[in-house]
């Protein structure tokens, strides 16, 4: 399958013929600017319509429960400014039974489990019409559960985001909670035409839930049209999870506050405390908190406002981590070898066929057809990830200063400014282009990763030079319960079809993570390979997560996309072109005549980096890094020859950058006095012969660049980004400048415990110096990095986010987890080294137990 093909499109198109409306008496009454046509889902369904409303009713019902609304809304932000830290205190020492018995006392039946709409909506799938009447309150209220609200934070968390902002400012995200409630039709808003009701951004406790007709107000229609205002069914179904939301919180704190009497509870008796109580941030090895608790918080916080320099953080840590994939593939012969066997092991022809024989890529003389396919899909995968994460980290670059531009003009009760509005779009779809490569990438590596091959065989193919697979599941095999779930949300991904146009991706991704996390089974089915594309899922994830809930304007985004779809999608195939071409100059057809040269098979590129320097082992490695680089050369020049110079690529960017391959030099007998070593340049030292990363396309770049590399003066005058520390708990000093560096840009030395010490010392391993190198503890990693400045962020899958909290740069980084082991091999290690030494210019000479002098 081409990672470039759109898949179907799901939303309701109101220009498109519909037989299904054919039955719909009342044609002038549909709401074609909803996403879901409320008529033709429930004829096509053989579903009766919606309820037709009166304005009267309306407005009545609105009133009702606005009012209750706002007077539980002063209630409770009378307590909390009374009574904050008194409930925080009671909530944090109850054990969960005595929580649990508060939460059913006020919201009796609760749901037990996290999120209940999307358990009730596997449980039923395409016969919702089957759901129970009690399980409409799951799709109302997702958030309402036993599981979530009984932990120490949950409770408290939600009762301040409620009692100190307005109701208006979380209508759109009430809203937005019943998404799959409303789409799986589990939720129903009654219908009445010609009117708004108005929601967002009012402060004026009269004006909310106010109902207006298109016909008494100039900006009714408009306000309906863009979405910052809401259909009057759809605002009824706001104020009425406001309304027992509300209820249910200022209930609990009475039976928080059991000892003062209703009556007192906000008299003058108890003071108003001006300022609103601190929250603790615990930090462990120096991890702020994981992706997947700051998604499980996000429900019961105020709704945050677009995050664009987090989502830049995420996407150039993104982009670095394929840079330094492409690096170290032409870099490293272990590291190239190993990606090559790991994605062999990913292979559908890795599957028995349907009568138990292996495929015919796999006997003897045929293995050359397999491996091309392989090296195919590891250089197209390493340079189309560079390229998409590219273009949107740049995207993301260009909508933070657009929102800085237009920072004075954006409000709540205006229209988006038109070119930020269309960097949003644009941005928004990249983001879908993005995902449904990845979605398409475990399409074919799940079912034939090791631990889920077993439950799948392949069908006998026609001919050995036929690529097309079919997958069936094998008979008599079953998977468990667990297994079930997790195969269930990972074929919902990469079907793409309506589950996920229903569930959306944050959510999936979000209960994905969630299954990894909490079930040791379902963990150990997920490869690390598997877990790498989670990670970057997770990642376009939590960008779509920032941009769908970018409210009020978050809910008109699909029909300002009616005018300026076919010129993004324009747009994005002439951008993409060139990568075209290139992904068809990589194919295994063109590769098949360089296969030799990369088939790992014969041990050519076998690397004892480790091993203690002698002749034999420095021959050995100089035989793997000179077979490597005889293949990139070969690679380049095909990619060249076919596609040109990659102009306006990010790919030609990384390869025409004056960077360099670290390449051991020749054997050179030690000399009789035994003379050590100095540890300065523990990584330089020991690889001291340098060549460009790509001599062909840095051959493009100006002779003065290419000489200056080639000389190796280019790694003395790189840009700063060497970390420093800033807070006082670890000192640092400058070091003298070490031979060969840049004296103008001055080494920091960091001053670290022994445990720190340990993990640095086997990061920048110099096999001159230390002892034997051993594996790393993960949490010594996270400790380790924690001690030199950064804070770390759990993303999903083995992705971890590494954002410098005391330090002098700004640049982030990202590392994957070891996955399932949780230690970090020595080779691994050594290579984390590398792009810290890429990325910061880290030496092992900077890490010390005391200040160096």
């Amino acid at each position: 399958m081409n990672p470039l093909q759109r898949a179907v499109n799901h939303q309701f198109n109101p220009f498109e013929p519909h037989p299904e409306l054919d039955s719909v008496d009342d044609i002038e009454n549909v709401d074609w600017s909803n996403n879901a046509d409320p008529f033709g889902f429930f004829s096509s369904r053989g579903m009766p319509p919606p309820t037709m409303m009166q304005p009267a009713e309306v407005r009545r019902e609105a009133r009702e429960r606005s009012t209750r609304i706002l007077e539980n809304y002063h209630l409770l932000k009378g307590i909390l400014e009374r009574h904050e830290v008194k409930i925080q205190k009671r909530w944090e020492k109850k054990t969960r039974p005595q929580r649990l018995k508060i939460l059913l006392h006020c919201w009796p039946n609760m749901p037990a489990t996290h999120r209940p709409d999307f358990a009730s909506f596997q449980k039923h799938g395409e016969n919702m019409g089957r759901m129970q009447t009690q399980e409409r309150g799951a799709f109302m209220w997702p958030y309402i559960n036993q599981e979530d609200l009984a932990k120490p934070k949950s409770l408290p968390l939600l009762i301040n985001a409620r009692g100190r902002n307005h109701p208006s400012d979380f209508a759109a995200a009430d809203g937005d909670a019943m998404h799959l409630g409303k789409v799986t039709m589990a939720i129903v808003a009654g219908f009445l035409n010609l009117h708004v009701m108005i929601l967002n951004g009012t402060t004026q406790d009269e004006e909310y839930g106010k109902v207006l007709a298109w016909e008494d107000h100039e900006d009714a229609f408009d306000w309906m049209h863009t979405r910052r205002q809401f259909l009057p069914g759809e605002g009824l179904l706001i104020l009425e999870a406001q309304d027992r939301l509300l209820e249910f919180l200022v209930a609990c704190c009475r039976l928080i506050l059991h000892d003062i009497t209703a009556e007192e509870l906000v008299s003058n008796i108890y003071p108003v405390i001006e300022y609103e109580p601190p929250r603790k941030v615990r930090l462990e090895n120096g991890v702020t908190t994981s992706l997947a608790v700051m998604a499980e918080e996000a429900p019961y916080r105020h709704p945050s406002d677009l995050d664009l320099v987090r989502i830049e953080s995420l996407l150039a840590a993104r982009v670095a981590h394929a840079e330094d994939h492409i690096w170290s593939l032409r870099e490293d012969p272990s590291y190239f070898s190993e990606w090559l066997f790991e994605m062999r092991e990913h292979r559908q022809e890795m599957i028995k066929d349907t009568q138990g024989n292996l495929h015919p890529t796999l006997k003897p003389g045929r293995e050359d057809l397999l491996w091309a396919r392989i090296i195919s899909s590891l250089v197209r995968e390493a340079y189309s990830h560079l390229e998409i994460f590219s273009k949107l980290w740049n995207q993301a670059t260009d909508l933070r200063v657009l929102k800085e531009q237009h920072a004075a003009s954006i409000s709540p009760e205006k229209d988006l400014p038109d070119e930020y509005l269309c960097a949003l779009l644009k941005f928004r779809h990249y983001l879908e282009q993005a995902a449904k490569r990845n979605f398409s990438l475990l399409r074919m590596i799940v079912v034939a990763s090791p631990p889920f091959r077993s439950f799948f065989v392949r069908e006998v193919p026609v001919s050995i030079a036929s690529s097309n697979i079919v997958i069936t599941s094998r008979p008599g095999a079953k998977m468990d319960k667990s297994e079930v779930h997790l195969f269930w949300i990972l074929q919902t991904l990469w079907e793409d079809d309506r589950n996920l146009f229903l569930c959306r991706l944050p959510l999936l991704v979000d209960e994905l993570a969630r299954l990894i996390d909490t079930n040791p089974k379902a963990r150990l089915m997920v490869s690390p390979y598997v877990a790498a594309v989670i990670g970057e899922l997770s990642i376009l994830g939590e960008c779509s997560r920032q941009i769908d809930t970018y409210f009020p304007w978050a809910n008109g985004f699909e029909n300002a996309l009616v005018d300026k779809e076919k010129s993004i999608k324009r747009e994005y195939s002439e951008t993409i072109s060139v990568e075209v071409k290139l992904y068809t100059a990589l194919s295994d057809t063109q590769l098949r005549s360089i296969t030799s040269l990369a088939d790992p098979s014969d041990k050519k590129f076998e690397y004892p980096i480790g091993r203690k320097r002698n002749k034999d082992n420095i021959e050995r490695l100089r035989r793997a890094e000179a077979c490597l680089d005889g293949f990139w050369a070969k690679v380049d020049h095909l990619v060249y020859s076919t596609v040109g110079d990659l102009e306006g690529m990010a790919l030609k960017r990384l390869l025409t950058q004056p960077r360099i391959l670290h390449r051991t030099p020749e054997w050179t007998e030690p000399p009789k006095a035994k003379e050590a070593m100095p540890e300065t340049g523990s990584v330089l030292a020991v690889d001291a012969f340098e060549r460009p990363l790509s001599t062909l396309y840095f051959g493009l770049t100006s002779h003065s660049a290419r000489k200056e590399v080639l000389s190796g003066v280019a790694g003395k005058g790189k840009v700063k980004t060497r970390g420093t520390l800033t807070h006082r708990a670890a000192e640092f000093t400058p070091t003298q400048g070490a031979p060969g560096e840049n004296p103008s840009d001055p080494q920091p030395y960091f001053k670290v415990d022994h445990r720190a010490l340990k993990v640095f010392r086997v990061l920048f391993y110099n096999p001159t110096i230390h002892t034997t190198p051993g594996e790393v503890a993960w949490n010594d990693f996270l400790y380790a990095m924690a001690s030199v400045g950064f804070s770390a962020q759990k993303l999903y899958g083995s992705v971890w986010h590494f954002q410098p909290s005391n330090l002098d740069v700004e640049r982030s980084i990202q590392f994957h987890e070891p996955h399932p082991s949780g230690k970090i091999p020595f080779l691994f290690a050594r290579r984390y080294g590398r792009r810290l030494n890429r990325s910061y210019g880290w030496l092992g000479s900077m890490f010390g137990t005391e200040e160096k002098t």
